[in-house]
């Protein structure tokens, strides 16, 4: 009995060490489903890293329209996800990163906000995708900022390009 356990407890250590290895990295690419999210960023592409068990976790977004990219943190306070509008279903909730052009992308979407979370709904391949804008004031205060809707374009097969200006 303890041999079967040992080789049990041996495989499972063999096997999450070797977890990280087979995740892989994903660019999905969304066009903006209504007037607001158009106007706000047009089209995304999300690098998304999906895990041994088909877990997806968000770690940057691109503009596909124009030249930006902001990272992600994973995690943020359960109290951003208390202030979505009646009946929104997102649950995984992501900072985003306050450097390059992650601050530019804050202020859009929730303008005089001192933290800015995406609360994203499940991320899956070919299906919409809904994001929900969440800050924090100065006052403490979290309000709900805007809610974006995107429709599915498709899958890239390397990370999208920065576009450089031209001298």
């Amino acid at each position: 009995m303890r041999r079967i356990t040992a080789t049990a407890l041996a495989l499972i250590v063999v096997g999450s060490a070797a977890a990280p290895a087979h995740a892989d990295t994903r660019y999905l690419s969304y066009n903006a489903s209504d007037r607001i999210t158009q106007a706000l960023t047009k089209g995304v592409t999300l690098q998304v890293r999906r895990g041994l068990f088909g877990a997806v976790q968000v770690e940057r977004l691109f503009s596909t329209t124009a030249r930006g990219t902001a990272g992600f943190t994973r995690g943020g306070p359960d109290a951003a996800r208390r202030v979505l509008p009646q009946g929104a279903e997102e649950n995984d909730i992501y900072a985003i990163d306050q450097d390059g052009d992650g601050r530019g992308l804050s202020r859009a979407l929730c303008p005089g906000a001192d933290e800015v979370w995406l609360i994203i709904g499940r991320v899956r391949a070919p299906r919409p995708l809904t994001m929900q804008a969440v800050g924090r004031w100065s006052d403490g205060a979290y309000r709900h900022c805007v809610t974006l809707s995107y429709d599915w374009r498709g899958e890239w097969a390397t990370a999208p390009q920065a576009q450089t200006p031209r001298d």
